[in-house]
Parts: structure tokens; C-alpha cells; sequence
């Protein structure tokens, strides 16, 4: 059964590059020399950090943040719920939350369809 889009789970994804998800400085120091208003320094780091995790995730779970950001992304969701609950340690605030989650979601497609 297909789950419905859930916009909560998107910072869930985004955890990764949250202050309290404590991993490694090397990340950090990944994380923050990344222009995340740069679409290709963004996919970079996604390519880097976030595929990695992605591709460990169940089918379900992965086909539900990709139907969740399509479903988001066909509308006029801004996602300021999911940034304003993010305290990243990217250098600059993302300046369009909506290219940022189209970047992931581009990123996220190429990994599933990779995993194929």
C-alpha cells in the first residue's frame, strides 16, 4: 500500500545535515565548504552525504520521500516548516527552499534508478 505524502518526513531526510546529528568534523567540514545555493555544489553534496544513506533505506521508504517531494513540489509548498526546524551547518540559509528540494529530488530519482 502506497503511503501518503507526508511533508514531516522530509526533515527527517534532511537530518543529516542538522547541528544535532552528530557524525564526524570531516562532514561537517563537507557540509559547510558546499555552496548549498549552488545547484552543482548542491548535488555534490547530496552525491557525497546523501547517497550513501538513501540507498540503505527500504524500497517503501524511498519511493515515499520521492512521491512526498514530487507531491510538494507540484504544488505551492514553500517548506519553510521543514528549514525552519533545520540548524544546518551550511555557511549561507538556502535562499529557495524550492530549488533545494527539486536538486534532492533530481538526486533522489538518479540514485534510485541506479540502484535498478
Amino acid at each position: 500500500m502506497k503511503r501518503p505524502p507526508k511533508l514531516s518526513i522530509l526533515r527527517g531526510l534532511l537530518f543529516l545535515f542538522d547541528i544535532d546529528n552528530v557524525d564526524s568534523v570531516e562532514r561537517e567540514e563537507i557540509i559547510a565548504s558546499k555552496d548549498v545555493n549552488d545547484e552543482a555544489e548542491l548535488a555534490e553534496l547530496f552525491d557525497i552525504l546523501m547517497r550513501p544513506e538513501f540507498t540503505t533505506y527500504s524500497d517503501s521508504d524511498r519511493a515515499w520521500y520521492i512521491d512526498t517531494l514530487v507531491y510538494y513540489l507540484e504544488g505551492e509548498e514553500s517548506f519553510d516548516s521543514v528549514f525552519e526546524k533545520l540548524t544546518t551547518y551550511f555557511d549561507d540559509e538556502v535562499e529557495d527552499q524550492r530549488e533545494f528540494m527539486r536538486v534532492l529530488l533530481e538526486c533522489l530519482l538518479r540514485y534510485q534508478s541506479e540502484m535498478k
